[in-house]
């Protein structure tokens, strides 16, 4: 079956208004049960998400070689998530990690545009507000790891923007 295939029998519309074809929908777990508690990989898991968490991991352990200090990981609140919260001394880093099977569409690091980098900013200043401290200087870092398990390439870009 290639792309022009056509199936054998009519397609038939559905419901009162004919003129428009439903669209098929997957059935979906009861709200709640559909995401893993965090950490945490099921068979279940999307490979993406496993994946993800593999990188955010592998850049974890980057920042603990190089000496600082992971404060908070995946964060969360209404509007949105970070990555990697970590600190060195009087520096707080907020991290955005980006992971890749391949480089084909180039870095993954490209993937921080202008909208989500001012997102990580308003995302920032409300764990500060959470977390006051006043004698801290904020550092927005990249990090891009890229290629499979056996063979990966990891670059963390410090003060990215």
């Amino acid at each position: 079956m290639g792309m022009g295939h056509v199936p054998q029998e009519p397609i038939r519309p559905e419901g009162s208004n004919f003129q428009f074809q439903r669209r098929e929908r997957r059935r979906v777990a009861p709200r709640g049960l559909d995401r893993p508690r965090q950490g945490i990989t099921t068979p279940e898991t999307p490979h993406n998400q496993s994946f993800g968490a593999w990188g955010e991991e592998l850049v974890a352990t980057w920042y603990r070689e190089h000496g600082y200090d992971i404060v908070a990981r995946n964060w969360r609140c209404r509007q949105g998530e970070i990555d990697i919260i970590a600190s060195s001394g009087s520096v707080l880093v907020i991290c955005e990690v980006k992971t890749r099977a391949n480089a084909d569409f180039g870095s993954p690091a490209s993937a921080v545009d202008v909208n989500k980098q001012q997102r990580l900013r308003r995302l920032a200043a409300h764990w500060l507000s959470e977390n006051p401290n006043s004698r801290v200087s904020v550092r927005f870092d990249v990090a891009a790891v890229i290629g499979p398990k056996d063979k990966v390439a990891l670059e963390v870009i410090e003060a990215a923007f």
